[in-house]
Order: structure tokens, then C-alpha cells, then sequence
């Protein structure tokens, strides 16, 4: 199984995480700079849909490009509070895209996130997301805008070990 890891603004896939995710299959993490970047959905598109990737990964920007990146390539996907209501302070193209998500998409979001408000994420993805799209969304009242390790790890579990 192959793994494209997007990591979020100006952060990095830390060696602990890519322990967790390498039990999983073999890790792609680039190293994205969105601001220089405006087409990196479109970028990471083009760079990847010849290759076999089963499965995103994304972080905050990360999980805002995984978003888009997955209904493209039509791969199952795994996002920590993605940057989805917020693009005013990086601008990022989103190329037109005519299918909806196909596979599972799981959203983590943080209640305490002090950067991308979880009532904001949330109408979003409400919004965005058709009635019957396949998707798990799961607030963690005590999470904020960085994941810790632990929970990192209990998501990543839950989401390859209930592959629905």
C-alpha cells in the first residue's frame, strides 16, 4: 500500500508519525511549500496520478490540498483539521473538479483548534460534502490545532482497521 503523506504550512512529517503510518505500507511525504505554490492540488495531481496511491494523508493545508487531491485521484483519505474554510492568507487554486469523493474520507478536527475554528470546518465540510458522499467526521473535544502523537495514532488505527 502506498501513502501519500501533505503535510501542513511550513511543518514536516515528524519521524515519529512516519513510524506509525510505515506499519501501514511504504510513506510519500514531499516537501510542499504552499506559498510559493498556488496550483499545488493541481501540482501533486500531475506528479502522482500515475502512480498507484491508495491512500492521503493531510494535515491542516495538507488536509485542505488531501481534500481536493482525493476526489481527483479517488483514494481513500485521512485529514487532520483541514484548512478548508480559511484560504484568504494562502492562496490555493482548486482546479475544477467534476467527481465527488468516491472512497472514505475521515475528518479529524479539534474543538480546541485555535487556528481553523471547528464550527467553521464543520459547516464547511456540511456544505461541500453530498448527502451520501462516504465519509466519518470526528470532533475531539480536547484536540487543538496540532496532533499529538497519541491521537495521531488511535485515528490512523481506527481508519485503516475500519476501511468501510
Amino acid at each position: 500500500m502506498t501513502i501519500l503523506y501533505l503535510h501542513g504550512l511550513e511543518s514536516k512529517l515528524s519521524p515519529q508519525k512516519k513510524l506509525i503510518l510505515e506499519q501501514y505500507g511504504t510513506i510519500i511525504a514531499p516537501d510542499l511549500d504552499y506559498k510559493e505554490n498556488p496550483n499545488m492540488i493541481e501540482t501533486l495531481y500531475n506528479e502522482y496520478k500515475t502512480q498507484n496511491i491508495d491512500i492521503i494523508i493531510g494535515s491542516s493545508m495538507g488536509g485542505f490540498t488531501g481534500f481536493y487531491l482525493s476526489k481527483l485521484m479517488q483514494t481513500k483519505t485521512l485529514i487532520f483539521n483541514p484548512a478548508l474554510p480559511y484560504r484568504t492568507s494562502i492562496l490555493q487554486n482548486i482546479p475544477a473538479i467534476d467527481k465527488e469523493h468516491g472512497q472514505l474520507l475521515q475528518i479529524v478536527i479539534g474543538n480546541q483548534d485555535d487556528i481553523i475554528k471547528a464550527s467553521d470546518n464543520i459547516a464547511f465540510i456540511m456544505k461541500s460534502l453530498p448527502f451520501n458522499a462516504n465519509f466519518r467526521l470526528h470532533l475531539i473535544i480536547e484536540l487543538g490545532h496540532g496532533i499529538p502523537l497519541n491521537i495521531f495514532k488511535n485515528e490512523v488505527n481506527l481508519f485503516f482497521n475500519n476501511p468501510s
